[in-house]
Formats: structure tokens, sequence, C-alpha cells
């Protein structure tokens, strides 16, 4: 595996990352601070990483809130 220093999300997967956000915000408070339907209408992780793997613009956001949070 290749080293990246300058990557704070090098070794995290798209579904610990958002589990982690959903532990910390739960989905309600996460489909506030990113709207998209997958967190708001019947939410769950598997289907919103199907939408998220797909979207690159929703899986910035995702990836974006989670370096900004302190958990």
């Amino acid at each position: 595996m290749e080293k990246q220093p300058n990557n704070p999300l090098h070794g995290l997967t798209l579904a610990l990352i958002l589990q982690r956000l959903v532990d910390h915000y739960g989905w309600e408070t996460l489909a506030e601070k990113i709207k998209i339907n997958c967190f708001k209408s019947n939410p769950s992780v598997n289907s919103s990483l199907k939408f998220l793997r797909k979207t690159d613009w929703a899986r910035q956001k995702v990836e974006t809130l989670y370096l900004r949070t302190k958990f």
C-alpha cells in the first residue's frame, strides 16, 4: 500500500467515514448539513453508500464534513 502523508483520509473507507458521521450527528442533522435525499428519505448506510460512490460532488461534501468534524 502506497503511503500518502498529505491525504488525511488515507486508509479510511467511505463506509467508515459515513458511519462515524451518522454516529456523531444522526441522520436528521446530517441531512441538514448535507442536503441530499439519501440522508432524508429512508436513510441507510447501504443506500447512501451506493449514491455516494456514484456521485462525486456528494462524496466530496461528506469527506469535507468529516474533516471539519471534531470527534
